[in-house]
């Protein structure tokens, strides 16, 4: 039997030195407010060792034990490939292995990502204070 191998691959990455591909490819997917690639933890999803996804995550500001899974975002000629799904996999492992005992984040207009928090696990929840806006899904994931 012939084993199907990925042409993507996904590494760690240093915020502060890949800030600007951070900031291009938050540009080219999303319409939400720019991030600080300077804090938290991040990684790329690579096609042909060129940045085709990015993802985050932060020290949650709400609660002490939780990482906030910030950002993500996946080039359009690339989408359908898993690439969200799997990097929400390598960073409930980095979380997890760096002592967080939950993650928390949320979505707004975007089925696709709600999709994948399901298919990843995440249960909705409802925080006690809101951090976003009126019609967000806030989703919960223990580690």
């Amino acid at each position: 039997m012939q084993q199907c191998v990925s042409p993507y691959s996904i590494r760690r990455v240093d915020g502060d030195d890949e800030a600007d591909t951070i900031h291009e490819l938050h540009r080219a997917t999303s319409e939400f407010p720019d991030i600080d690639p300077g804090n938290g933890w991040w990684w790329f999803a690579y096609f042909d060792d060129v940045p085709v996804a990015y993802a985050g995550i932060i020290q949650s500001t709400v609660y002490t034990n939780a990482a906030y899974f910030t950002r993500v975002g996946v080039l359009p000629a690339h989408r359908g490939n898993n690439l969200q799904f799997r990097l929400m996999r390598v960073m409930e492992r980095y979380a997890r292995r760096s002592g967080f005992e939950f993650m928390i984040s949320d979505t707004t207009h975007t089925v696709h990502s709600a999709n994948n928090f399901v298919k990843a696990g995440w249960r909705m929840f409802d925080p006690v204070v809101p951090w976003a806006f009126a019609d967000t899904l806030y989703w919960r994931k223990d580690l």
